[in-house]
Protein backbone atom coordinates (compact mmCIF):
# COMPACT_ATOMS: atom_id res chain seq x y z
CA UNK A 1 0.00 0.00 0.00
CA UNK A 2 2.99 2.32 -0.21
CA UNK A 3 3.17 4.28 -3.45
CA UNK A 4 6.24 5.95 -4.92
CA UNK A 5 5.67 9.34 -3.28
CA UNK A 6 5.16 7.82 0.19
CA UNK A 7 8.12 5.52 -0.38
CA UNK A 8 10.45 8.44 -1.08
CA UNK A 9 9.11 10.37 1.91
CA UNK A 10 9.65 7.38 4.19
CA UNK A 11 13.21 6.82 2.95
CA UNK A 12 13.98 10.50 3.39
CA UNK A 13 12.57 10.51 6.91
CA UNK A 14 14.01 7.21 8.14
CA UNK A 15 17.19 6.99 6.08
CA UNK A 16 16.74 3.56 4.57
CA UNK A 17 14.19 0.85 3.79
CA UNK A 18 14.83 -1.09 7.00
CA UNK A 19 14.12 1.98 9.13
CA UNK A 20 11.03 2.84 7.13
CA UNK A 21 9.65 -0.71 7.38
CA UNK A 22 10.22 -0.78 11.11
CA UNK A 23 8.35 2.52 11.53
CA UNK A 24 5.35 1.65 9.35
CA UNK A 25 3.16 -0.13 11.91
CA UNK A 26 3.47 2.74 14.40
CA UNK A 27 2.89 5.37 11.71
CA UNK A 28 -0.24 3.59 10.50
CA UNK A 29 -1.60 3.24 14.03
CA UNK A 30 -0.94 6.90 14.88
CA UNK A 31 -2.52 7.97 11.60
CA UNK A 32 -5.69 6.02 12.32
CA UNK A 33 -5.22 3.96 9.18
CA UNK A 34 -5.62 0.28 8.68
CA UNK A 35 -2.89 -2.04 9.80
CA UNK A 36 0.10 -2.43 7.53
CA UNK A 37 0.77 -5.76 5.87
CA UNK A 38 4.42 -6.08 4.93
CA UNK A 39 5.31 -8.83 2.48
CA UNK A 40 7.40 -11.55 4.03
CA UNK A 41 10.80 -12.49 2.66
CA UNK A 42 9.51 -15.74 1.09
CA UNK A 43 6.83 -13.88 -0.88
CA UNK A 44 9.36 -11.32 -2.10
CA UNK A 45 11.82 -14.04 -3.12
CA UNK A 46 9.06 -15.93 -4.99
CA UNK A 47 8.13 -12.76 -6.86
CA UNK A 48 11.75 -12.08 -7.76
CA UNK A 49 12.20 -15.67 -8.93
CA UNK A 50 9.06 -15.39 -11.09
CA UNK A 51 10.47 -12.25 -12.71
CA UNK A 52 13.79 -14.00 -13.35
CA UNK A 53 11.94 -17.04 -14.76
CA UNK A 54 10.35 -14.70 -17.31
CA UNK A 55 13.82 -13.60 -18.40
CA UNK A 56 13.35 -10.19 -16.84
CA UNK A 57 15.06 -8.27 -14.05
CA UNK A 58 14.39 -5.42 -11.67
CA UNK A 59 15.72 -1.91 -12.19
CA UNK A 60 15.41 0.20 -9.04
CA UNK A 61 15.24 3.98 -8.90
CA UNK A 62 18.77 4.19 -7.44
CA UNK A 63 20.23 1.97 -10.19
CA UNK A 64 22.45 3.53 -12.87
CA UNK A 65 20.23 1.91 -15.53
CA UNK A 66 17.07 3.63 -14.25
CA UNK A 67 15.95 6.23 -16.81
CA UNK A 68 17.24 9.60 -15.62
CA UNK A 69 14.33 11.52 -17.11
CA UNK A 70 11.84 9.26 -15.32
CA UNK A 71 13.58 9.72 -11.97
CA UNK A 72 12.79 13.44 -12.15
CA UNK A 73 9.09 12.75 -11.59
CA UNK A 74 8.01 12.74 -7.94
CA UNK A 75 5.64 9.87 -8.70
CA UNK A 76 8.18 7.79 -10.67
CA UNK A 77 7.94 4.08 -9.89
CA UNK A 78 10.44 2.86 -7.32
CA UNK A 79 11.16 -0.18 -9.44
CA UNK A 80 10.66 -1.32 -12.99
CA UNK A 81 10.77 -4.79 -14.44
CA UNK A 82 12.86 -4.85 -17.59
CA UNK A 83 13.01 -7.54 -20.23
CA UNK A 84 15.53 -6.94 -22.98
CA UNK A 85 18.26 -4.40 -23.55
CA UNK A 86 18.28 -2.16 -20.45
CA UNK A 87 21.01 -0.01 -22.04
CA UNK A 88 18.29 1.56 -24.21
CA UNK A 89 17.12 3.46 -21.13
CA UNK A 90 20.36 5.47 -21.14
CA UNK A 91 19.78 6.85 -24.62
CA UNK A 92 17.74 9.91 -25.61
CA UNK A 93 14.08 8.94 -25.67
CA UNK A 94 10.88 10.30 -27.11
CA UNK A 95 7.41 8.96 -26.45
CA UNK A 96 4.83 8.42 -29.16
CA UNK A 97 1.36 7.54 -27.94
CA UNK A 98 -1.99 7.87 -29.55
CA UNK A 99 -5.35 6.43 -30.40
CA UNK A 100 -5.90 2.71 -30.22
CA UNK A 101 -8.52 2.91 -32.93
CA UNK A 102 -6.41 4.98 -35.33
CA UNK A 103 -6.90 5.38 -39.04
CA UNK A 104 -4.56 3.75 -41.54
CA UNK A 105 -3.16 7.19 -42.39
CA UNK A 106 -2.47 7.96 -38.73
CA UNK A 107 -0.71 4.60 -38.27
CA UNK A 108 1.37 5.21 -41.38
CA UNK A 109 2.35 8.63 -40.01
CA UNK A 110 3.29 7.09 -36.64
CA UNK A 111 5.50 4.51 -38.40
CA UNK A 112 7.21 7.24 -40.42
CA UNK A 113 7.62 9.41 -37.32
CA UNK A 114 9.03 6.48 -35.32
CA UNK A 115 11.53 5.69 -38.08
CA UNK A 116 12.58 9.32 -38.44
CA UNK A 117 13.07 9.79 -34.72
CA UNK A 118 15.05 6.56 -34.59
CA UNK A 119 17.26 7.73 -37.45
CA UNK A 120 17.82 10.97 -35.52
CA UNK A 121 19.19 8.95 -32.59
CA UNK A 122 16.13 8.69 -30.36
CA UNK A 123 14.74 5.56 -28.76
CA UNK A 124 10.99 5.54 -29.31
CA UNK A 125 8.98 4.72 -26.20
CA UNK A 126 5.34 3.71 -26.48
CA UNK A 127 2.76 1.59 -24.79
CA UNK A 128 2.45 -1.51 -26.99
CA UNK A 129 -1.26 -0.75 -27.39
CA UNK A 130 -3.10 -1.17 -30.68
CA UNK A 131 -3.01 1.58 -33.25
CA UNK A 132 -0.52 4.42 -32.94
CA UNK A 133 1.65 2.73 -30.29
CA UNK A 134 2.08 -0.42 -32.38
CA UNK A 135 2.85 1.60 -35.51
CA UNK A 136 5.44 3.73 -33.68
CA UNK A 137 7.23 0.60 -32.44
CA UNK A 138 7.29 -0.87 -35.95
CA UNK A 139 8.69 2.36 -37.35
CA UNK A 140 11.47 2.53 -34.77
CA UNK A 141 12.37 -1.16 -34.95
CA UNK A 142 15.64 -0.59 -36.82
CA UNK A 143 16.90 1.93 -34.25
CA UNK A 144 15.62 1.06 -30.78
CA UNK A 145 12.24 1.05 -29.13
CA UNK A 146 10.87 0.48 -25.63
CA UNK A 147 7.43 -0.92 -24.95
CA UNK A 148 5.94 0.15 -21.61
CA UNK A 149 3.11 -2.12 -20.56
CA UNK A 150 0.46 -1.65 -17.90
CA UNK A 151 0.36 -5.29 -16.87
CA UNK A 152 2.72 -7.97 -15.67
CA UNK A 153 5.83 -8.50 -17.74
CA UNK A 154 4.46 -11.94 -18.62
CA UNK A 155 1.05 -10.66 -19.77
CA UNK A 156 0.30 -9.97 -23.43
CA UNK A 157 -2.26 -7.27 -24.10
CA UNK A 158 -3.62 -6.72 -26.59
CA UNK A 159 -3.33 -10.38 -27.62
CA UNK A 160 -2.55 -9.46 -31.22
CA UNK A 161 0.69 -7.81 -30.03
CA UNK A 162 2.04 -11.03 -28.49
CA UNK A 163 4.67 -11.43 -31.23
CA UNK A 164 5.56 -7.72 -31.13
CA UNK A 165 6.06 -7.80 -27.35
CA UNK A 166 8.27 -10.89 -27.69
CA UNK A 167 10.28 -9.18 -30.45
CA UNK A 168 10.77 -6.07 -28.34
CA UNK A 169 11.89 -8.19 -25.38
CA UNK A 170 14.35 -10.08 -27.59
CA UNK A 171 15.75 -7.18 -29.60
CA UNK A 172 14.81 -4.01 -27.72
CA UNK A 173 13.14 -3.55 -24.31
CA UNK A 174 9.83 -4.09 -22.54
CA UNK A 175 9.20 -2.34 -19.22
CA UNK A 176 6.52 -2.78 -16.58
CA UNK A 177 5.84 -1.68 -13.04
CA UNK A 178 4.23 -5.09 -12.43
Amino acid sequence: GIGPVSYRQLIQRFGDAAGALAALPDLAQRGGGRSVKIANRDAVEREMAAVADCGASYVFSDDVNYPAILSELPSAPVSLIAKGDAALMARKMVAIVGARNASAAACRFARILGAGLGEAGFVVVSGLARGIDTAAHHGAMAHGTIGVIASGIDVYFPPENHALQDQLAAEHLVLSEY
